[in-house]
């Protein structure tokens, strides 16, 4: 079978011409299918925290309980990974090679946080250029000029800072709790910060079905970075009893 449309064009198995939707490779890029749920980040007085939950979730189904979404970059840098966990990985590979690469210049030069806030950007823009998005939004924590910073970035490559963070669902549930402490404590503590951040992960967790109560929480001042090991947050269902 033949098409005649000014050429002759070759026909495809399904007798349908090669240059018809029918006859390209089947893909799978804009349907994720494990994704990470919302980071939590929240910058205190010398320092940045981020939270996330372990959780992978294969569409509504709470099928992996331990992907790890908070990623040490180097010794300045915290990423905190929301969206497509196959993307995260696939990412996560790129900037371990670029860290590589710098180590190997041996020139005692490593990429700051807004460094690698805008080297996301640009890879996220030009996946999303190609219409072809990595389905993540990260979250840049880090020590810049001795100053905390925190940043994020979508998967169309939209990017900003700020002293309060938080992606997926949690930007609409979380932040509105997180700016108030903000405002209540300006020079916030990383004892209040530790609570805002799990006052507002508890919320999420009421409140979102994909959350899961086991979280990891990392933190990044001029010292280092620490990522504690993954613990569970308390909550408190004795309101069921009054829902009718």
């Amino acid at each position: 079978m033949f098409m005649q449309t000014g050429a002759v064009q070759a026909a495809g198995f399904d007798g349908q011409p090669m240059t018809s939707p029918s006859a390209l490779p089947v893909t799978w890029s804009q349907a994720p299918v494990v994704t990470g749920g919302s980071v939590l980040g929240l910058v205190y007085d010398g320092g940045v925290m981020l939270l996330a939950d372990i959780l992978g979730s294969y569409g509504s189904l709470a099928r992996f309980r331990d992907c790890r979404r908070l990623m040490k970059v180097n010794d300045g840098v915290l990423l905190g990974a929301a969206g497509d966990y196959a993307d995260f990985q696939y990412l996560k590979a790129i900037l371990e090679r670029k860290i590589i690469e710098d180590r190997a210049h041996d020139d005692k030069f490593s990429m700051k946080p807004a460094s690698v806030l805008s080297y996301l950007t640009r890879i996220l823009y030009n996946r999303r250029s190609q219409f072809d998005p990595f389905w993540n939004t990260f979250v840049v924590a880090g020590i810049q000029d001795g100053k905390p910073f925190l940043g994020s970035v979508d998967k169309i490559g939209t990017c900003f800072q700020d002293t309060q963070v938080a992606t997926s669902l949690g930007a609409h549930l979380a932040i509105p709790l997180l700016r108030d402490r903000v405002e209540k404590y300006p020079k916030m503590t990383e004892k209040q910060a530790r609570e805002a951040l799990l006052d507002a992960f508890r919320i999420l967790l009421y409140r979102d079905c994909s959350a899961f109560p086991k979280f990891e929480i990392a933190k990044i001042t001029a010292e280092g970075i620490e990522v504690e090991a993954p613990q569970e947050v308390s909550t408190n269902w004795n309101l069921h009893s009054a829902v009718h």
